[in-house]
């Protein structure tokens, strides 16, 4: 089955979850499915273009906005110019103009075991450092942007990723896009 927006529209769709939710994976299916730009650009991604580790771009934001700040202007700039899926950890509070916002959720442990298969280590470590990175992430929205990231209750779905695998949340979207007369198949 194929998708499309419809003609003389434009859609912009923002997708955010905590790290090892499948934020990436579900907006980069959503993308191909409706053919539109995916926009992630993430700390792991300024990490590679600056030739540091992504631990090390944490622990820098920590005390220099600046990383924050260039990420997340720089990515609802992207998000502004085309139709697209803005999958990013602000991107339902940022991205004001989004035409649906989408929340993937799933507990903790489930994560740290994506996260452990994804890039390999020491379970324990890994939710040591996911713990870490949530607290983090956390403070430094409310400090930078007000913003309370355990509050999302004012978007258009929310998506148990546990329940729902990639496909099936996909499909739950583009339902929703197809009900908001958005979307269309072709």
């Amino acid at each position: 089955m194929s998708y499309r927006i419809k003609p003389g529209k434009e859609c912009r769709i923002a997708i955010s979850g905590k790290s090892g939710c499948g934020n990436t994976t579900v907006s980069t299916l959503l993308s191909q499915t409706l053919n539109i730009k995916l926009i992630n650009y993430t700390f792991r991604q300024l990490a590679e273009e600056k030739g540091i580790t992504l631990a090390e771009v944490i622990e820098n934001a920590k005390t220099d906005d600046s990383y924050d700040k260039y990420v997340d202007s720089h990515q609802v700039e992207l998000a502004k110019k085309e139709s697209c899926v803005l999958g990013s950890r602000l991107a339902i509070w940022m991205l004001k103009e989004a035409d649906l916002k989408v929340y993937l959720k799933l507990d903790s442990d489930t994560r740290a075991e994506r996260i452990l298969n994804r890039e390999g280590g020491k379970l324990e470590d890994i939710k040591a450092f996911t713990e870490m990175r949530d607290s983090e992430d956390s403070r430094r929205y409310m400090e930078l942007y007000k913003i309370d990231n355990s509050k999302f209750d004012f978007v258009d779905l929310v998506i148990d990723t546990g329940v729902s695998n990639p496909e099936m949340s996909v499909k739950t979207i583009v339902a929703k896009l197809i009900e908001m007369g958005i979307v269309e198949e072709v």
